[in-house]
């Protein structure tokens, strides 16, 4: 077997047999650069075709409008908050919320106003990078010659970092402070309004959509409870603080209610099979660069 060692001037000295190895592995290279590069490329493109898909999946019979999709949150141990919303693609369309104030019993009753929807940004950015992995993908159709494994390993980087962009956008919720939470425009959707004393936010974590419920009470003036606000959270717990137009609030209960969305969940199955087979090509072209130290594949 070649020395990855032996330097341009020794190649002369190579035996008969490890010229011939040598010879076979060039040989092995280059179909796996003419061939085997274009069918994974083609494996890619129609995995990421079915994520692609899912993000946009029409009515059926209406093909230019996105399907509608009903989802009930609830949780099986408490009944203080139930929601039933309305997904089409990356939008919330509809949101019905109830609320059983944890004091009176009296149960709160909100919904989207009709001229709202709230877009789901993580889904929206999700989508977009996979479109790029695309595009990334398609600029190198079949007639295309890759001349080096660097060259082949620099695509699959580049489609690897927007796969794990779109996987970490549906992993990995955005945290917020509570008083970016209570400004948001989200709270400005609902009729009736919502009361000073609740917010709401919306998020997917994984394949989940997520409905987080706060409650809130104002802490007075002079008390002497110690301030200590509250920093960014995906999710915060009772007890939290914050300070929003001269006024301090401390977080009362949290009430969080989800369920799962399977397009989510294929979605992240798509992500990562792209990604292994990605791993598996750059894998591929490492076992013949370790043959040939001298030269840059």
């Amino acid at each position: 077997m070649l020395n990855p060692q032996r330097s341009l001037s020794e190649l002369p000295k190579m035996s008969a047999a490890s010229q011939v190895e040598r010879a076979v592995l060039e040989e092995e290279f280059n179909w796996l650069l003419k061939e085997e590069v274009h069918a994974v490329l083609k494996q890619l493109q129609d995995v990421l075709k079915e994520a692609s898909r899912r993000f946009a999946m029409p009515t059926p019979g209406l093909e230019g409008q996105l399907k509608q999709e009903n989802f009930i949150l609830g949780s099986s141990t408490m009944d203080q908050v139930k929601g039933v919303l309305t997904l089409q693609g990356e939008a919330l369309t509809q949101a019905d919320i109830n609320l059983k104030v944890a004091k009176s019993s009296q149960v709160l009753h909100f919904q989207f106003r009709e001229d709202k929807q709230w877009k789901l940004q993580q889904i929206q950015d999700a989508r977009n990078h996979v479109n790029q992995a695309l595009q990334l993908l398609t600029s190198r159709d079949e007639t295309y010659h890759f001349k080096t494994g660097a060259e082949v390993n620099k695509l699959m980087d580049a489609v690897m970092l927007q796969l794990t962009r779109a996987r970490n956008r549906l992993t990995t919720p955005a945290s917020l402070t509570l008083p970016e939470l209570a400004t948001s425009g989200l709270m400005k959707m609902f009729t009736p309004p919502m009361p000073g004393d609740v917010m709401v936010n919306f998020y997917i974590n994984l394949s989940k959509l997520c409905l987080t419920v706060y409650q809130l009470h104002v802490l007075p003036p002079n008390t002497t409870k110690n301030f200590k606000p509250a920093g960014s959270s995906v999710l915060h717990n009772p007890g939290a603080m914050f300070e929003l137009n001269n006024n301090r609030f401390e977080v009362s209960h949290v009430h969080k209610v989800e369920c799962v969305v399977p397009w989510l969940n294929d979605t992240l199955v798509f992500f990562t099979i792209s990604l292994q087979l990605c791993q598996q090509l750059k894998d591929k072209i490492s076992v013949f660069s370790s043959f040939w130290n001298y030269r840059p594949f």
